[in-house]
């Protein structure tokens, strides 16, 4: 099973985790804002658990009904 916390990698480890997720997230999309880049860089750095940075992401683009 592929480990993603910030406890069981590496910082280049998660830099590869993260520059995977957007290669095929850009396969057929827009780059990545620059907020969306900072985000990502705080998982890279060890500040921010990817299932923070998920939820963040969720919450960013939720639509209120």
């Amino acid at each position: 099973m592929k480990k993603y916390l910030i406890a069981e990698t590496t910082r280049e480890e998660r830099k590869k985790i993260v520059a995977d997720g957007l290669a095929l997230a850009s396969l057929d999309s827009p780059s990545p804002s620059p907020e969306d880049m900072k985000e990502y860089d705080k998982y890279i750095n060890g500040e921010l658990e990817i299932s923070e940075l998920l939820a963040r992401a969720i919450n960013k683009y939720k639509v209120v009904s």
